[in-house]
């Protein structure tokens, strides 16, 4: 039912948004938490970054108590819509789909305002292969970040689990970088390292999967995927990304970090679309993966 409704409706708005709940809570602490030296910083950081995916997960088991109170379909409607807000699959393709857009329309600074909801990197001096690059990485990447890894966590945690999840992403996404957050953002960063070892390796092999359903080259995307996983500063990253450049066949470069799939050709924005193809495909496998193991858990724990 969340799926669905991720599929046919738009995101809530910001106001009634969890996930920006969360975010606005990283903000208030990032302000109230000591910081004046490296050790306190690296001291406050742990502690948000172990208590808030706490604290999220926490609530949402408080809110499904109190649901499951109310009654049987108040319990199954308001799961969905709190599950629904955990992750975005529509979300993801309709931003790569933007960028996708502008370029093809020849509009490259809009192409590039774009990639705002995409990507962290500064996209203003990126020449328009760079520009195709870093969308196709945020789909691969985020197939992990937006679906996978929230699935994963529901179907074996629950609810409370996917908000734990998204709280470690979320944390990871707004201080988990260097440069002021080097010690402050250290836990965070590390822990959304753990908490993604097994998922973004379920998406890469998902990604794979989508590529033989679609027709893709999965001989050169396993290829590509067992070079570059090692070359991304993240354990993770190195997969999906390694996975999406071999089965499209082209070089994904961030500047002065890495370059992935040397030998291919550069991307461009018709590239972007079959990235959006792929993500959806791996959607539908994590699905059913998702279903899968909860069906094993009940089997296994009633």
């Amino acid at each position: 039912m969340a799926l669905a409704l991720d599929l046919a409706l738009r995101e809530p708005p910001a106001r009634l948004h969890p996930v920006v709940w969360i975010g606005n809570a990283i903000s208030v602490l990032d302000r109230w938490l000591p910081q004046s030296s490296n050790r306190k910083a690296l001291v406050s950081g742990s502690f948000m970054a172990l208590c808030l995916p706490l604290i999220a997960g926490g609530l949402a088991w408080l809110a499904m108590v109190g649901l499951q109170e109310i009654g049987p379909l108040a319990y199954l409607l308001g799961g969905a819509i709190l599950l629904k807000t955990t992750f975005a699959v529509k979300g993801l393709a309709q931003a790569a789909n933007a960028t996708s857009t502008a370029m093809e329309s020849k509009q490259l600074d809009d192409a590039r305002d774009s990639l705002q909801s995409l990507v962290s990197r500064d996209a203003q001096a990126l020449a328009p292969a760079l520009v195709a690059a870093a969308a196709v990485e945020s789909v691969a990447e985020n197939t992990t970040d937006s679906y996978i890894g929230p699935w994963l966590a529901f179907a074996i945690l629950g609810l409370p689990g996917a908000f734990a999840y998204r709280a470690v992403n979320t944390l990871d996404s707004m201080v988990g970088y260097r440069g002021r957050y080097e010690y402050f953002g250290k836990a965070s960063a590390k822990i959304d390292d753990l908490v993604n070892l097994i998922p973004a390796r379920i998406s890469a092999f998902l990604i794979l999967l989508a590529g033989f359903a679609l027709g893709l080259s999965v001989k050169r995307g396993w290829s590509v995927m067992a070079k570059a996983r090692r070359i991304t500063a993240s354990p993770n990253a190195g997969w999906t990304i390694g996975a999406m450049s071999g089965l499209l066949g082209v070089t994904l470069e961030k500047p002065d970090q890495y370059r992935i799939g040397d030998d291919n050709r550069e991307p461009e924005a018709s590239d972007i679309g079959q990235s959006i193809r792929v993500a959806y495909v791996v959607a539908v496998f994590g699905a059913f993966l998702g279903l899968s193991i909860l069906y094993l858990r009940g089997v296994l724990f009633g």
